[in-house]
């Protein structure tokens, strides 16, 4: 199923079962800072604001169709810059500890202020690059155009584990880059993207560098 539209899209949210009034509330609520902010700084493409419902706000909801509620906590979000996927799924399921790295100040400061005006207690924006967050391990991990998978994954295969469900929004360039992918361990797929119909998903867990790859860094 690809949705096609504005309609499609709010009709699609209104039958996941994390929606309810106050999530409703919540992302209308991202929906009109995203539109306000988007004068002050280029956040996402004055475009794309035109199909905002879709082009971003079910293009993150998606994901949670890949990850049972019981095992999305904590939630780790790659290079959130407006707040794609990670806002989403924070308004969505607000019980999830959900870390925000982004190193832009203003896009951090931004978020920050959404995250207090949405009462999103359980997330956190982690303000600097990713190379200076403490090492942990996350659950989930998902990033939207952070960086191609290769580097991706050098960068933070460190916060996985063999458990780690990675959901990596990719558009046109997923099946490639999966295809290319050398050096790792994985059990990584391609699922077709609701939002658009050129776009996939690269979804599933890492288990590890491969000996090859080992090999280079030693």
């Amino acid at each position: 199923m690809i949705l096609s539209g504005e309609r499609e899209a709010r009709e699609w949210l209104e039958h996941l079962p994390e929606w309810d009034e106050v999530a409703r509330e919540r992302l209308e609520l991202l929906v009109a800072m995203l539109g306000h902010e988007n004068q002050r700084q280029n956040l996402v493409s004055a475009a794309s604001l035109a199909r905002v419902w879709l082009r971003h706000i079910v293009d993150s909801a998606q994901l949670l169709a890949h990850v049972p509620r019981e095992t999305s906590s904590p939630w780790l979000d790659l290079g959130t810059g407006a707040g794609f996927p990670g806002l989403v799924i924070a308004a969505l399921r607000p019980e999830t500890r959900i870390v925000l790295v982004e190193s832009r100040g203003r896009r951090a400061e931004w978020l920050e202020s959404v995250r207090s005006a949405l009462a999103l207690d359980q997330t956190e924006v982690f303000a600097g690059r990713l190379e200076s967050l403490l090492d942990q391990k996350f659950r989930v991990i998902s990033a939207r155009a952070f960086a191609p998978l290769p580097k991706l994954l050098d960068l933070s295969a460190r916060f996985s584990t063999s458990d780690t469900r990675w959901l990596l929004p990719k558009g046109r360039s997923a099946a490639q880059e999966l295809l290319e992918l050398q050096g790792w361990d994985h059990l990584f797929h391609v699922e077709q993207s609701l939002s658009d119909v050129d776009a996939g998903l690269i979804v599933g867990t890492l288990v590890g560098e491969g000996a090859a790859n080992k090999g280079k860094k030693s």
